[in-house]
């Protein structure tokens, strides 16, 4: 037999509902809501922190190219010829003409400040990849939503178009498209047309990656219990696709955004390159990488900068990408 339990003090005359009350009270229940859970999952993993403040830079650099080329006293189309050997066309003094009034040093040939033309080449990049990354979204959401909840002929049509968007040579396509609107297309001309021209190719050819991904979430969500239950209410197909299934996918877009958008800025990157992307005078990331390869051997500093300008800006958007994919699925530890 065991002995009975004995008890002291105001706890042996109270009720167990009293002191079960009284313990509640004393412990605050505090509930936390899923973008809180979320937020201290991305809290953890330091290396997408660390991503996730460079990209924040980045943005902010991009942003204010403008109001900090002027408080430097900085501008990427100056030509600065006492900085060039005339003999050889480099410039004057090691690491590319590195001083105290061109931290990075200057271009070879012309002498222009490579940090101006960095600073001018961010916001360029970082427009056209957001724009592009933007239409994706809205085409591709739209189209894979509807195509998951709605099955049938209509998800039969919209899988055949992806497939057909998949199957164009998406390289060569942009090349041709951007070297053909060159001149001027819609009124527009100069630089407003090519950063038109860009995210309208990189966007709309880019959209059935994101729609497959949203018709399989949709496929998944519209068997749920809340769906049928706003069937069951009467909603009609907008509203359900809108206010009910949306909203359940906003994880996934974020991710694929934030992963999307270092590709735009490569493609942008690229196609500046071969010289059907930004044009001169206005500087680009790429364009300064195409305007390097003559000097790689002799002045690699030319090259290094805006390499390593795409490289960090890549590698931040895909660090935060990985973080934000294992904070927002709820199945990763």
């Amino acid at each position: 037999m065991t002995a009975p339990i004995e008890t002291t003090g105001a706890a042996a005359g109270a009720q167990p509902e009293a002191v079960l009350d009284e313990g509640i009270k004393s412990q605050e229940i505090v509930g936390r809501s899923l973008g809180r859970i979320a937020w201290i999952r991305f809290k953890r993993d330091r290396v997408a922190v660390v991503g996730g403040v460079v990209v924040v830079l980045l943005i902010l650099i991009a942003a204010l190219s403008r109001p900090l080329q002027s408080l430097l006293d900085l501008d990427p189309n100056a030509f600065h010829q006492d900085l060039i050997d005339s003999n050889t066309s480099l410039p004057k003094g090691g690491f590319g003409g590195m001083s105290l009034d061109h931290p990075l040093g200057v271009e070879p040939k012309f002498g222009r400040d490579i940090l101006a033309r960095i600073l001018e080449g961010s916001w360029v990049s970082l427009v056209v990849a957001f724009g592009a990354t933007v239409l994706s979204n809205v085409i591709g959401t739209i189209l894979g939503v509807v195509a998951g909840y709605y099955g049938g002929r209509v998800d039969s049509v919209i899988s055949r178009l992806m497939d057909t968007f998949l199957a164009f040579p998406l390289l060569l396509f942009a090349i041709a498209i951007s070297a053909t609107l060159q001149g001027g297309a819609f009124g527009l001309d100069g630089l407003p047309l090519h950063i038109c021209v860009l995210i309208f190719v990189i966007g709309f050819f880019n959209w059935p990656y994101l729609g497959r991904i949203v018709r399989g979430q949709t496929l998944a969500l519209r068997e749920r219990e809340f769906v049928d239950a706003s069937r069951g209410m009467g909603a009609g197909g907008p509203y359900i696709l809108f206010r009910e299934l949306l909203p359940n996918l906003v994880g996934p877009i974020i991710v694929y955004s934030t992963l999307l958008i270092p590709t735009n800025i490569i493609f942008e990157a690229s196609l500046s390159f071969l010289g059907v992307g930004i044009q001169p005078p206005q500087a680009s990331w790429g364009g300064m990488l195409n305007q390097a390869v003559d000097y790689f051997q002799i002045d690699p500093q030319y090259m290094v900068v805006p390499g390593l300008a795409i490289f960090v800006t890549v590698l931040a958007f895909n660090l935060l990408g990985d973080g934000l994919r294992d904070a927002l699925d709820p199945r990763s530890r």
